[in-house]
């Protein structure tokens, strides 16, 4: 199975020392960055989502192996669609974010993930856009965002070089909800009005 680098994140004492009572796991897959969450932060509940229900039967059974049914929820949701107003000190995700031409040259290894958990579009970051949009209405106030992206960090910094991002491993960048906000109410600003419609 390939690593999770947001897995290595978790286990270093320095992340771990963030004050976290709601973390959300997003696109869960297995479930195993919730568990890593949930043991990371022992006073957390955390929420895990995954748009695939073959994914969350597993997520399921290995929660249940790990006697953490309390404080993990999962739930079938297309990103953030069936949250509501829920908001969250953490959210982890690892996306799909392989690209298009990436697709067709990955390791036979890789390739026994479905492919729903794999490509991410022509540059691998379309569902990472989805994620970047939406993420600050579900950060409470000095939330942060921690997204992993495998080698796509030139392409990130390219797609959204507006956005200031830092780096804790090179494969993973970190958002916080203030300045994901300010950056994405930005954007919409400089978007041109739509021409009033002619009679």
């Amino acid at each position: 199975m390939p690593r999770s680098h947001i897995a290595e994140l978790l286990q270093e004492k320095s992340f771990r020392r963030r004050p976290v009572r709601r973390v959300l796991d997003l696109c869960t897959g297995s479930g195993c960055l919730a568990i890593l969450a949930a043991r990371a932060f022992p006073a957390a509940s955390v929420d895990a989502l995954d748009v695939s229900p073959a994914a969350l039967a597993v997520a399921r059974k290995n929660v249940a192996r790990h006697r953490l049914g309390r404080r993990v929820r999962l739930q079938r949701s297309d990103l953030f669609d069936r949250l509501g107003a829920a908001r969250y000190d953490l959210i982890l995700t690892n996306p799909p974010y392989v690209g298009a031409r990436a697709m067709a040259e990955l390791p036979a290894e890789y390739r026994q993930e479905p492919r729903l958990a794999l490509t991410g579009g022509a540059d691998g970051l379309d569902l990472v856009a989805q994620i970047l949009a939406a993420a600050p209405a579900h950060l409470e106030p000095g939330g942060l965002l921690v997204c992993e992206v495998g080698d796509g960090k030139a392409a990130v910094q390219r797609r959204f070089r507006a956005l200031k991002l830092g780096w804790p491993k090179p494969e993973v960048f970190s958002v916080g909800r203030e300045a994901l906000a300010a950056s994405m109410g930005a954007a919409a600003r400089a978007r041109p009005s739509p021409s009033p419609a002619k009679r």
